[in-house]
């Protein structure tokens, strides 16, 4: 058994509008990467938001009496944090610098996920950007999956990826927030272990066990490497979806 993955290379600065399948088809070429059948392709989730729009100019942003007063209580741009209230459903959390939300797309997050790193306007270096999530991540990679089936005939999954920091370790990992074509869980309750006995509550969330390996191979920084193939995946492809991620708030003990 191996899996392999490896970052594809002259992935463009995205912009919105760009048709991500074309330009993922062509990194694998100039890559001499040849697209099987179920092999999956990771992507960050800037450059999906970039492509789908989701930037937005601080300075077209008017707070709220909330979100500046908040922006006080954390000491953050109270124009960020107005776009972190639109993102949200709840404020969980506050402390100085950090925002904790459960994000509209049902995960809790620090930030609602608001990017500032490796954003810039088309042309506007002056002015401030940030990178919002995309909207319904699941759709961006079905549709992602999809087009590139028509163009190929190959069956593949594709996975969205963000880094998220954890209530209980320090220090940020990749985790999935949309895919299409790969399994979310693994319900491994009923199988043996080595010595016979049953597993009575493994359930393994295989799509972030493959989302932190990829973010592993992308970085964080200066990279520029925002996708990942992947080839050797150890269990069957098929759908999931990010709710299948998300625990429910009665078993959630944090909240």
């Amino acid at each position: 058994m191996s899996l392999i993955l490896h970052t594809l290379k002259n992935i463009p600065i995205i912009r919105r509008g760009d048709n991500l399948a074309d330009i993922l088809l062509k990194s694998l070429q100039d890559s001499k990467v040849e697209l099987q059948d179920d092999d999956i392709l990771v992507l960050a989730q800037k450059i999906v938001s970039k492509s789908e729009g989701r930037m937005v100019n601080l300075a077209n942003v008017q707070p709220t009496t909330r979100a500046i007063e908040l922006g006080e209580l954390t000491e953050k741009d109270p124009r960020l944090v107005e776009l972190m209230l639109g993102e949200s459903n709840e404020v969980l959390r506050t402390r100085k610098g950090v925002i904790v939300v459960e994000h509209k797309l049902g995960f809790v997050c620090a930030n609602a996920g608001i990017d500032h790193s490796n954003v810039m306007g088309d042309g506007d270096s002056n002015e401030d950007y940030v990178l919002l999530l995309p909207e319904d991540p699941d759709r961006s990679a079905k549709g992602l999956r999809e087009e590139i089936k028509q163009k190929t005939g190959k069956s593949l999954g594709v996975m969205i990826i963000d880094s998220h920091g954890r209530a209980w370790r320090n220090g940020t990992v990749g985790i999935c927030i949309g895919l299409s074509g790969v399994p979310a869980l693994v319900d491994e309750r009923g199988w043996q272990d080595l010595f016979g006995y049953t597993l009575k509550a493994t359930l393994v969330a295989v799509a972030d066990e493959l989302a932190a390996a990829a973010s592993l191979m992308m970085g964080q920084a200066a990279e520029g490497t925002p996708v990942v193939h992947v080839r050797g995946f150890p269990y069957p492809l098929g759908e999931g979806t990010l709710k299948e991620l998300i625990r429910p708030k009665d078993m959630d003990m944090f909240r």
